[in-house]
């Protein structure tokens, strides 16, 4: 009601400023001051034409009565700033798509022209470099063991730029290890502008044509854990590779956690913040995080702990046992006000058990935003079919420490996919069958082929030079010239104590084959480890290798255990005991 009375005063003030100047310029007076006026009054009409534009959007936006009108105006600002950036990104790479030969080469000449007096430029004669073909004929492919040495450097003085790339970096990506051990990577504040509009900006853009629930001003419940950061000699961060929402106060009012709950470091005190203020706003329309298996992890802690947050929302405060600092439990207890209805509602609402959780504790949410390929597509699976039923999930993004490389601008399409950024990454490929090689020959983009499956090669604006990412991608499509890949696995990601070099999707599909045949039990998680990692008791009776396969099941029928003859099947296949996959290959004849 107060909104549509703010919204109807300033559309009435339009009017009567429209109609009020639009009689003038037909009654103005000749002469100098006539001639101003009659100028004053085209420059206000627009001005009042925008105003009028604007008070109308926002008024269909539909806010919800959770924000304040400062949060509100902040938080239309945001999105639409957002949107607008994102129209004007998707025509550039719309166009990219259309000439990726001329985008990658136009992009990688650049990058060469602007490195071209740093350390690593000099030494690689980039001065010299006229086009991809010589790039290649020049520089060697690369691992990160290349990298070390410029990075040591750069870690350990105060001047670090010009040594890989020309511009000083503005922290230190720490890798997430998943294929060994991590690694430190330098990152541009090129990188983190190129995230945000070649990435976000576009993947924004895709969700208002395809799910325009997003133009309605709700607040999301943001995943987010703050890391605990270390310093070069410089006094650059170190850590993951992550944007804070406390970065920008714009940002801040799109989310339901406050400041103060985003700089919680210990993670399951940041949780249940994030839980406590999530579920205090009955209106939110997203639930946002990295990957699939930080929101499953959410829910489940959720289940686990509703009676205490449903508790504190009812007292209107903070749990006193909770683990955090005086300062902070103020701040987020001034946030705070008793509300019986909620706690009323949400009692009702978890009584329903898991299945369709968030659609009867927030009503009007329609999307989960995170990751869901690789290893989080079982994470991704159990979400939809129980708390997350009836609720779309979108995995925009294809990124990682050294850059953005994908968006996926299909929201509702099936398994994700996306598109690479020809304007933004200059990549290679190296065919599947010669990942073995050391320095094996590379296709460039416009020479891919449909279906085939190639290893990642980047050169990116952190100063890595035809560096082998480690990716196996799939090229599902083309979209004008440019290839949509589907996410396989990652190098060093095998089953491989014989040679046999199974794959983790391979493994993932095998195994989901298996569990569907099995009645009464879900899958909702797993591990496979190699047999020399795990020590055993007693005496040794096979001394060959093979796999232990770890099983966590939830069943929907009390406490059934795996039968007989489903334990006989893994015997008789050998699966656990043996380092034979004929198991896996049976099963998935597919891959």
């Amino acid at each position: 009601m107060a909104w549509s009375l703010v919204i109807s005063v300033l559309s009435f003030t339009f009017v009567v400023y429209l109609l009020h100047y639009s009689h003038y310029l037909l009654t103005v007076r000749n002469g100098l001051d006539g001639l101003l006026e009659h100028l004053w009054s085209w420059i206000l009409i627009p001005v009042f034409s925008a105003t009028g534009y604007v008070c109308y959007d926002f008024y269909r936006r539909n806010v919800t009565p959770n924000h304040t009108i400062r949060t509100s105006i902040d938080h239309y600002i945001a999105i639409s700033s957002l949107s607008w950036v994102g129209w004007y990104m998707r025509r550039k790479l719309e166009k990219a798509t259309k000439n990726v030969k001329q985008a990658q080469d136009e992009l990688l000449l650049q990058r060469l022209k602007d490195n071209t007096e740093t350390l690593y430029g000099k030494e690689y004669q980039f001065g010299e470099i006229k086009d991809r073909e010589e790039y290649v004929r020049r520089h060697p492919l690369t691992r990160i063991s290349h990298y070390e040495l410029y990075i040591q450097k750069m870690l350990e003085t105060k001047e670090c730029e010009n040594i890989l790339t020309h511009k000083k970096p503005i922290q230190f990506a720490v890798t997430s290890g998943t294929s060994g051990k991590s690694s430190i990577l330098p990152m541009t504040g090129e990188q983190r502008l190129a995230f945000f509009t070649h990435g976000i900006a576009v993947v924004f853009n895709s969700l208002l044509q395809s799910l325009p629930e997003n133009k309605c001003i709700q607040k999301s419940l943001k995943l987010f854990y703050t890391p605990r950061w270390r310093e070069s000699v410089g006094g650059l961060p170190i850590g993951p590779n992550s944007s804070s929402p406390t970065n920008s106060k714009a940002l801040l009012s799109i989310y339901s956690t406050p400041k103060p709950g985003f700089e919680v470091l210990s993670e399951p005190e940041a949780l249940y913040i994030h839980l406590l203020f999530g579920l205090k706003d009955k209106y939110l329309g997203m639930v946002e995080a990295n990957f699939a298996s930080i929101v499953l992890i959410a829910f489940q802690a959720l289940e686990m702990q509703y009676k205490s947050l449903i508790e504190d929302i009812e007292l209107g405060r903070i749990n006193p046992d909770l683990k955090i600092t005086d300062e902070t439990r103020n701040e987020l207890n001034k946030l705070l006000s008793p509300d019986k209805n909620r706690a009323n509602e949400l009692r009702e609402a978890f009584k329903g058990g898991a299945a369709g959780l968030v659609k009867r504790v927030w009503p009007t949410c329609h999307l989960i935003l995170a990751a869901d390929t690789g290893v989080f597509a079982l994470p991704a699976s159990i979400l939809i079919e129980t708390y997350c039923k009836g609720i779309s999930m979108y995995s925009p993004l294809y990124a990682a420490s050294e850059g953005l490389l994908g968006v996926n601008i299909w929201p509702e399409d099936k398994p994700s996919k996306y598109m690479l950024v020809p304007g933004y990454m200059f990549f290679e490929f190296i065919p599947v069958q010669h990942c073995d090689e050391d320095q094996p020959q590379t296709l460039f983009l416009d020479q891919v082929e449909l279906g085939k499956e190639y290893e990642l090669v980047i050169t990116n604006a952190g100063g890595l030079y035809r560096y082998r990412f480690g990716d196996v991608v799939k090229i599902a499509g083309f979209h004008h010239q440019c290839p949509i890949i589907e996410f396989m696995y990652r190098q060093g990601q095998f089953l491989n104590v014989r040679g046999e070099k199974t794959s983790e999707k391979t493994f993932y599909n095998a195994l989901m084959k298996a569990v569907s045949n099995w009645d009464g039990l879900k899958l909702t998680d797993y591990c496979c480890s190699e047999s020399l990692l795990i020590s055993e008791e007693g005496e040794k009776k096979d001394y060959a290798p093979f796999y232990y396969v770890f099983l966590e099941f939830d069943s929907t029928d009390g406490d059934a255990m795996l039968t007989e003859e489903q334990k006989n099947h893994l015997k008789a296949t050998r699966f656990l005991k043996q380092a034979s996959l004929s198991f896996l290959t049976d099963l998935n004849t597919n891959d």
